[in-house]
């Protein structure tokens, strides 16, 4: 495979899963750049998966032809471009006004995606993007591609149809510049699934003093109230707030969960199936359904990382918070390889 021919540029890169997962399907990432200096720390710290230089830029940095600039590259020379702008603006878990700042950055994807003029482009995001406080943006970024010479293709992937230990529905938009002639080769999904079990049970137990594993870099676990871990105790794996005794109930889930939702609060998760969504907060077990399937903690960040199909090695820098936001943010670097391979697939096909 031609490295110097497939090339790619990561926005919003956030630690790199998705640089990771390309890098891995046969790209070669000229720049990661993300607003985040913390992410952008974490990719220079793994220095045994990335050789690119990341920097810390808003996508605003990158307009008006810097991005060119810095990568010495013309208009339409870039095999690929790549990212996902944050989506918490879309996010169907989020409350309160349709107006979030963030959203804009989806259409500034669009102006860089324009300036630049790859091959391809993909552009990951949240169910919520094809909903109704993100449908309209998404319309627009569809609709200004297509103007300028692409043919998009929309779908929605699960991860764990990809062997990935975990339900994770995300959008990917491909766009294939017309030039290629070809349609996109949608990635087919496996009939094997990954469980839980399969990531993580292998793991020795984290010290009870909260420290990380002297082995394990970030396999600690976090300290629990007393009533949480009533709450853990009283619950076997693949559980949730709905089989909890009510007096350990919270008083704002006295109310069904069919009623008010959030049936997974203060849950398990089972050894034998895929884990739930990890999010930017599974570190904590009143978030979702993070408890460990058997010890009484919640799942430790190293854990976290794993689910996420990062390697066991993978640095990341911060604080505790940081890091469980770059590890729930990330797109699973495995299914950045599958998408990777899936666009190369798609040239490929064409030659």
């Amino acid at each position: 495979m031609k490295m110097d021919k497939y090339t790619c540029i990561d926005a919003f890169c956030g630690a790199g899963g998705l640089a990771l997962g390309l890098k891995q399907a046969g790209f070669n990432i000229l720049l990661s750049f993300d607003i985040n200096q913390t992410c952008i720390d974490s990719i220079n710290k793994n220095k045994k998966y990335f050789g690119h230089p990341a920097i810390q830029a808003d996508i605003s940095d990158m307009l008006n032809g810097k991005l060119l600039d810095y990568c010495k590259l013309k208009r339409g020379e870039l095999f690929l471009l790549a990212g996902g702008p944050p989506c918490q603006g879309f996010s169907i878990q989020r409350r309160g006004e349709d107006t979030d700042p963030r959203n804009e950055l989806v259409s500034k994807y669009a102006c860089l995606i324009d300036e630049v003029y790859p091959s391809f482009f993909v552009m990951e995001n949240v169910t919520g993007i094809a909903g109704k406080r993100g449908k309209t943006i998404l319309e627009e970024l569809i609709d200004k591609t297509k103007s300028i010479g692409y043919e998009v293709y929309v779908n929605l992937l699960d991860a764990q149809d990809y062997e990935i230990p975990q339900r994770r529905k995300r959008y990917i938009i491909i766009g294939v510049r017309k030039d290629i002639k070809h349609s996109y080769c949608l990635p087919k999904k496996s009939n094997r699934k990954i469980t839980v079990r399969n990531a993580i049970e292998y793991l020795p137990v984290p010290p009870e003093n909260g420290k990380d594993h002297p082995k394990i870099s970030l396999h600690r676990r976090d300290k629990l109230s007393e009533l949480n871990l009533k709450r853990i105790n009283a619950l076997k794996e693949g559980q949730g707030r709905d089989d909890l005794p009510k007096e350990l109930l919270a008083d704002c889930h006295k109310v069904a969960s069919s009623i008010i939702g959030y049936r997974n609060v203060y849950g398990r998760m089972s050894w034998d199936d895929v884990a739930p969504t990890i999010t930017a907060r599974f570190d904590s077990f009143t978030r979702g359904k993070f408890g460990h399937p058997d010890q009484p903690r919640s799942i430790s960040l190293r854990e976290g990382a794993l689910l996420q199909t990062f390697p066991i090695d993978f640095i990341f820098t911060g604080n505790k918070v940081d890091v469980a936001r770059q590890i729930g943010n990330a797109v699973p670097p495995k299914l950045g390889k599958i998408i990777g391979r899936s666009i190369i697939d798609t040239y490929e096909g064409d030659e």
